[in-house]
């Protein structure tokens, strides 16, 4: 999309399947959201929280190779390790005052960047590269930024 104020539309579908698996549907792929049997599931699939946390580092690659691209650089490889602690006492339905999601979420990416040359780029680069990446990543801003969630019975 060229203009700046148009905007894509993302949609999923779920529905709950037996236990705490969910059935998830968007476009032409579907996937199982599950909790492992510590919190009550059957462990068929990582939990919500484990796709967020891939959704992240997905994004952070894919954004990644778009602005390398711009900056007419090679990546050689690039991987992002994510982790993020929450307690889940308010998901089981404790009183307490913690959060329910991700108190912190630590994303750590390894970026092997070159020039077109194949020589290795300098640090300043690199850091300039992961300024871009972060600043345009779509699921670091919603993770980061206020983003308003709407949930309503249909």
């Amino acid at each position: 999309m060229s203009d700046a104020n148009q905007t894509a539309t993302f949609d999923a579908q779920t529905e709950l399947g037996p236990g705490m698996q969910v059935e998830v549907a968007t476009r032409h792929f579907e996937f199982v959201v599950d909790e492992p049997e510590a919190l009550g599931g059957t462990d068929e699939g990582p939990n919500p929280v484990e796709y967020l946390l891939g959704s992240l580092g997905g994004c952070l690659s894919i954004v990644g190779r778009v602005v390398a691209s711009e900056m007419d650089l090679d990546i050689a490889a690039l991987t992002v390790d994510l982790e993020g602690d929450l307690d889940p006492a308010k998901f089981q339905g404790a009183d307490v005052d913690s959060r329910a999601g991700f108190q912190e979420i630590r994303a750590d990416v390894e970026a092997d960047l070159r020039t077109a040359a194949g020589e290795p780029v300098d640090d300043a680069t690199r850091e300039e590269w992961l300024a871009r990446v972060e600043g345009r990543c779509p699921v670091s801003d919603n993770l980061g930024a206020e983003t308003p969630v709407a949930v309503e019975l249909a």
